[in-house]
């Protein structure tokens, strides 16, 4: 293509939409469209579009263009945290499936604060997104006005609880701190401590899926609950903690696979054997732990599908179609391993 650069119109030295028109030789109009796909615009228009495009560097602006359609393709993504693996595989699934559908993902992280992820909301919500992922149903009064005043579509993951008009894809974390305590009980162990961290909306709903399944049989002085991050570390000080507490413990329900296994580690540190001495049984079947020295019993959770099944439900959503599950519950599993 011979045609001039053209002379940029803004003071930012950003390159335009009529930039790119004037070096393809096409209408902004037709630029336009060109760039969004539209069959209507011929292939050698098309051809001429994309090429000025690489020429010039051109970058869309999403903002412009979704002041001038009242329409956007971002979809924001709130997380609790990016260094947790378990968040990370549910973004990296979401993110595929909402790119294929022609969606930007824009990710906040909110660390477990339900402030932080209100001032998050406030900040994405002006810039008019097409769609929304949050994390869980734990939020301040505010951020739940926001999100129902907004009119944008929102799907929670995680949990589910199949409140009226809400959108979730997730599965019951109550049930599934329910089905390890109960498994470790039908083993035969009988005095099992809960060990957790974080403590965030999810850990809590274990806590009292471990309660129930003990019943009559529950000890509060067995529930060991640290506010901390979760870490390899903590795991393994929370190990100790609960031994030197409680000696006549024979298993210990971790809330998170990363405590599990730095309890594992301390175990062979101080020569302790597991599961004769005290089995040990984690959450979530992250990556290492079937790797432990004795591979850990966990419960896989579904992260990925639900990252998928998520953004599916979502883009059904800004595509204005019936959702025929709005509360889409996928189980989990127990791993069963020689920890236990």
């Amino acid at each position: 293509m011979n045609a001039p650069s053209p002379k940029r119109r803004r003071a930012t030295g950003r390159v335009t939409l009529q930039d790119v028109a004037v070096a393809a030789g096409v209408s902004p109009i037709t630029a336009s469209r060109a760039l969004r796909g539209e069959r209507s615009v011929a292939a050698e228009l098309v051809e001429r579009v994309n090429a000025a495009v690489a020429q010039l560097g051109y970058v869309p602006d999403p903002a412009a263009r979704a002041l001038a359609s009242s329409r956007s393709n971002q979809v924001v993504v709130l997380i609790p945290l990016l260094s947790n693996a378990l968040f990370v595989d549910l973004l990296d699934a979401a993110q595929r499936t909402l790119l294929a559908a022609g969606y930007q993902s824009l990710i906040g992280v909110t660390h477990y604060h339900p402030e932080e992820e209100e001032a998050l909301l406030r900040t994405y919500l002006m810039n008019r997104p097409a769609g929304l992922l949050v994390t869980g149903f734990d939020r301040t009064d505010a951020a739940r006005a926001l999100l129902q005043g907004s009119g944008v579509p929102c799907v929670q993951v995680m949990e589910n609880r199949g409140e009226a008009g809400a959108f979730s894809v997730g599965f019951s974390q109550q049930a599934a701190g329910h089905a390890m305590t109960a498994e470790l009980m039908r083993r035969g162990y009988r005095r099992i401590a809960f060990a957790a961290a974080q403590l965030d909306p999810r850990t809590l709903q274990r806590a009292a899926g471990y309660r129930q399944a003990l019943g009559a049989a529950h000890d509060p002085a067995l529930e060991f609950l640290d506010a901390a991050p979760s870490s390899l570390a903590l795991g393994a000080a929370m190990f100790d903690r609960v031994l030197a507490s409680a000696p006549d413990v024979d298993a210990i329900f971790f809330n998170n696979d990363d405590l599990a296994q730095g309890a594992l580690l301390q175990a062979l540190r101080r020569d302790i054997r597991v599961p004769e001495r005290v089995a040990v049984a984690g959450f979530n079947d992250l990556t290492g732990g079937d790797q432990m020295l004795p591979p850990l019993s966990t419960v896989r959770t579904p992260r990925g599908r639900i990252g998928l099944e998520a953004a599916r439900m979502l883009v059904a959503l800004m595509h204005g179609e019936t959702v025929p599950e709005p509360c889409l519950d996928l189980g989990f599993e127990l791993i069963l391993r020689e920890s236990c």
